[in-house]
């Protein structure tokens, strides 16, 4: 909120081209603070305050803008500028700018980095799409297990400045296969004459530079790790990942999964900036989707047309049946999508929840099936509404609220089982898909309920 609320100041200096005074006023800015500044600031200005800023405090800013922002900046900066700061971002942070850019802008942004910098830059592009590999960076210290604890400070001091974290020490050995590491608060309350090997316990966690991304959000949170080594197939350590790009990724696997929860595909972008024509695309194929599978709803209505006729009175609860039977699906669907993203439950579970879920749908259905029983009862004290068959419309509803709820718990509870199983995303099992197939399955139940609790009373009124 910082520049929201300088913003005029800034705007302010801009116009009076006090470039000296804007540059002392934001060297102090922290990096995130700076970014946000620069979103809210639009066209040459932009441009003109991020030029002004000493060269490493616009690097580390930079990288905290939006893509968008990114992509405007790199297009109204000098070529030296923008090479300044490709060859200044962590690596990490790099990548996930240049794997979003259209392939001609990536190979046109490779060109202005260094040698050194853009054999990393390629390598980390060479991982694949939504790896751990394109999530790491090779920037951090490593060390032999023979050094002493001096050795190790001497080394520290001599090449952790461009590390992306301290807090954490990789120890390798001679091939530079990852072995251990150790807290540097550890290293540094030890005797400056002690070895590293004395302050190894050889247990540690890593991660394959091939994993998906998501495994990485598990290991951080079960861990509780600031960063995290990334080891090849053969356990070489080519790099290591930090909490604040697994923040990230957490934090965009769970916009994805609220996105598809709500029955479209996921946008991959933010709202204001993906194109109407795309944001269209995918959230019309899942709707389309949606109402063709509603229509089997009016086929079914169809089906009991007779019933209906005979008994005008149950399309008055119709409503209430198929919602409860969605609602419920819906309930049990979120539980079990999001007990699976965080790793509360496997596919193996599959008969410990779906014995859950039949006696919460089972109690669930008595609940809402008692309370409709009630309502129908009372109300027909005062009022012929439901007519001299009162008793028989309320155990027909009575009845049919159990057992619609109840496979509404059931459908909703295994579909992202199923899914799961087959290798999908559990999240395509979402809350208007789960009841939109427990409404055309409710009215089945509902309808063959009523036939049997109403049969004499159905029986006695011919189909007009």
């Amino acid at each position: 909120m910082l520049g929201a609320l300088i913003g005029p100041e800034i705007q302010e200096l801009i116009r009076a081209r006090d470039f000296a005074n804007l540059r002392a006023l934001l060297a102090a800015w922290p990096p995130p603070d700076l970014a946000e500044l620069l979103s809210e600031i639009e066209g040459e200005d932009q441009a003109v305050v991020f030029r002004i800023l000493p060269r490493d405090l616009a690097s580390a800013s930079f990288a905290y803008l939006p893509l968008d922002s990114q992509e405007s900046l790199l297009k109204a900066l000098a070529q030296d500028q923008v090479a300044a700061i490709l060859n200044d971002m962590s690596a990490d942070d790099r990548t996930a700018l240049l794997e979003e850019l259209p392939g001609e802008a990536t190979k046109r942004l490779l060109e202005l980095l260094t040698p050194q910098e853009r054999v990393i830059a390629q390598r980390l592009l060479g991982y694949p799409e939504d790896s751990i590999g394109r999530l790491m960076t090779p920037d951090y210290v490593a060390v032999r297990e023979e050094w002493t604890v001096d050795e190790v400070l001497n080394h520290i001091r001599a090449h952790g400045r461009d590390s992306e974290t301290l807090n954490v020490i990789f120890v390798v050995d001679d091939r530079g296969i990852l072995i251990d590491d150790v807290r540097l608060r550890d290293i540094v309350l030890s005797p400056a004459s002690r070895k590293i090997a004395d302050l190894m316990d050889r247990k540690f966690v890593f991660l394959h530079a091939d994993e998906p991304k998501e495994h990485a959000i598990k290991t951080f949170a079960d861990y509780d790790r600031t960063a995290v080594p990334v080891t090849d197939t053969q356990g070489l350590l080519v790099g290591i990942v930090t909490v604040d790009d697994v923040l990230d990724v957490a934090q965009a696997a769970a916009t994805e999964d609220f996105q598809k929860a709500g029955g479209m595909e996921a946008l991959d972008e933010p709202y204001l900036t993906i194109t109407l024509p795309r944001m269209i695309k995918k959230r019309a194929g899942w709707l389309v989707l949606l109402f063709l599978s509603e229509m089997l709803t009016a086929t079914a209505l169809g089906f009991f047309e007779g019933q209906i006729a005979k008994a005008v009175v149950l399309a008055l609860f119709l409503p209430l049946i198929i919602s409860s039977g969605g609602n419920s699906g819906s309930q049990a669907s979120t539980l079990v999508i999001r007990a699976l993203a965080v790793g509360e439950v496997t596919v193996r579970d599959w008969l410990a929840i779906l014995r859950r879920e039949l006696i919460c749908g089972a109690a669930l259905g008595l609940i809402l099936g008692t309370i409709g029983f009630l309502r129908i009862t009372v109300w027909s004290q005062f009022s012929d509404l439901y007519g001299p068959h009162w008793q028989g419309v309320a155990l027909t509803i009575f009845f049919s609220l159990i057992g619609v709820v109840l496979w509404g718990t059931i459908m909703g509870s295994t579909l992202p089982l199923i899914i799961k199983r087959l290798g999908g995303d559990p999240a395509v099992s979402s809350t208007p898909f789960v009841a939109t197939l427990v409404d055309v399955t409710g009215i089945a139940i509902y309808f063959s309920v009523a036939m049997v609790v109403l049969s004499d009373m159905l029986a006695a009124h011919p189909t007009p």
